[in-house]
């Protein structure tokens, strides 16, 4: 899932090199590695913490064996914390979407295409896939989760009233949807 989850980046990255106009092309696209790549060293550990603690990294095997209905405990949440860090960069939600902008503007047109439509949606994917593990922890935080990705989609339309590039505006409000 890792490997899989990371080796999206590779087309985005060559695309805007590429294929982009600009120099600061460049720059968009060390932003969208490092962003990416920082965010989700964490969920590699965290991969690393599953595979030593229970030995296996296959879902279905650890909601089996009910592994989160134990004990609220630190540990679990910093789990939680760490795979969720990942996917929040790769989705389009304020304060964690500054490489969003840079790298719909440089890349081609169908960089951004799938940008928005494929890499935009990585993070929700991976969220859901293990919303079912954190359950007792989503439950507990959800109504601080949901109450800042609002008020950060309300900032996000109000600064696409201010946008001139058609293509900013498009990130923009894609961070606001």
């Amino acid at each position: 899932f890792y490997l899989c989850f990371e080796s999206i980046l590779i087309p985005i990255f060559m695309m805007i090199l590429g294929w982009g106009y600009q120099p600061e092309r460049i720059q968009a696209g060390l932003y969208l590695m490092f962003y990416t790549l920082f965010a989700s060293l964490p969920l590699l550990m965290s991969l690393f913490m599953f595979m030593n603690y229970f030995n296996s990294l296959f879902i279905n095997y650890l909601l089996f064996i009910n592994m989160f209905y134990l004990e609220y405990n630190w540990l679990i949440m910093m789990w939680m914390i760490i795979t969720m860090l990942a996917f929040l960069v790769k989705m389009p939600i304020y304060m964690f979407h500054l490489w969003l902008p840079k790298a719909h503007v440089e890349a081609p047109l169908v960089g951004s295409m799938l940008l928005a439509g494929v890499l935009l949606k990585l993070g929700g994917y991976g969220i859901i896939r293990l919303i079912f593990l954190f359950k007792c922890l989503y439950i507990n935080i959800s109504y601080y989760f949901i109450c800042f990705i609002m008020m950060g989609g309300v900032y996000s339309a109000l600064v696409c009233l201010n946008q001139t590039d058609l293509k900013m505006l498009i990130a923009y409000s894609s961070v606001a949807h």
